[in-house]
């Protein structure tokens, strides 16, 4: 995949924004069907966003950090990764969506959780969107990130945002999901 670097971070940036929207909507919905899951087994609302909260506390840190050292700056162009582009295009919802097996640290499945989860992830997605805005001085191409199942594994700083974003995307359609199904 080959973009526009600045028409990339505003995709990114424009898709960050919805989901501060969508998560600041939640905001309103009840303790009891925020908590509501399909089957004994399948993830609440609250679970889905938790999910994305234990990658941000993950990831987020990591590209500041890489973005802070970085000593290349921008280039017009973003051209992504052979891997970095499988991670990131694996996250994009599907209307047959693939099924992942989560890593038991960053699943949420049965803990006990409540709104705080909402300010949290908030939180989070207005660093990123810093973040984000930070990128703009720095290559997406030669700055790299670990990625949080091997420290072995760097990615395109352009690639880790399009992974976490989709990531967050993937979970909050699963919520959308959750929420419309369960009908509390």
């Amino acid at each position: 995949m080959k973009i526009e670097t600045s028409q990339l971070l505003q995709q990114l940036t424009t898709q960050v924004k919805r989901h501060i929207q969508y998560a600041e909507s939640l905001e309103k919905q009840s303790e009891k069907s925020l908590n509501a899951r399909l089957t004994p087994d399948s993830w609440s609302v609250l679970e889905c966003i938790e999910h994305l909260n234990r990658y941000g506390k993950f990831y987020l840190p990591e590209i500041e950090k890489r973005i802070n050292a970085s000593h290349s700056g921008p280039e017009p162009q973003f051209k992504s990764g052979l891997l970095g582009n499988h991670f990131a295009e694996s996250m994009l919802p599907k209307v047959k969506l693939n099924r992942m097996k989560t890593f038991k640290n960053m699943n949420p499945i049965h803990s006990k959780l409540d709104g705080n989860v909402l300010q949290i992830f908030i939180s989070q997605q207005n660093k990123l969107l810093a973040l984000l805005a930070d990128a703009e001085k720095v290559s997406l191409n030669k700055t790299k990130t670990s990625i949080s199942i091997s420290n072995l594994i760097k990615l395109k700083l352009g690639d880790t945002f399009r992974f976490l974003i989709y990531h967050n995307e993937r979970h909050i359609q699963q919520a959308q999901r959750v929420l419309q199904t369960t009908g509390l």
